[in-house]
């Protein structure tokens, strides 16, 4: 994941409502000040909650669950030779 390009930060007074299931919706003032994203990075620095937009490179997540799994690129290579071998 890439974290955008830092942007200067525009204080805007905008509220968002905890729900009972622990979900924020994002004011569009908030989104609208940032690139469009679908994921964010979420830490907590000094009693606050910091969202930043990142980017998520799906090839790089593929290969960090391969890696998890224990899986080489020729276990990868041997399952694609199988799967399309009609076995």
């Amino acid at each position: 994941m890439y974290p955008y390009s830092e942007r200067k930060a525009q204080r805007t007074i905008v509220l968002a409502k905890l729900t009972a299931k622990n979900q924020l919706t994002l004011p569009k003032a908030a989104t609208a000040a940032v690139e469009a994203t679908e994921y964010f990075d979420v830490t907590t620095e000094r009693g606050r909650i910091v969202l930043t937009p990142v980017r998520v490179n799906r090839a790089d997540a593929v290969r960090a669950k391969l890696a998890e799994l224990g899986l080489s690129e020729s276990d990868v290579k041997d399952a694609v030779a199988w799967a399309r071998s009609g076995e």
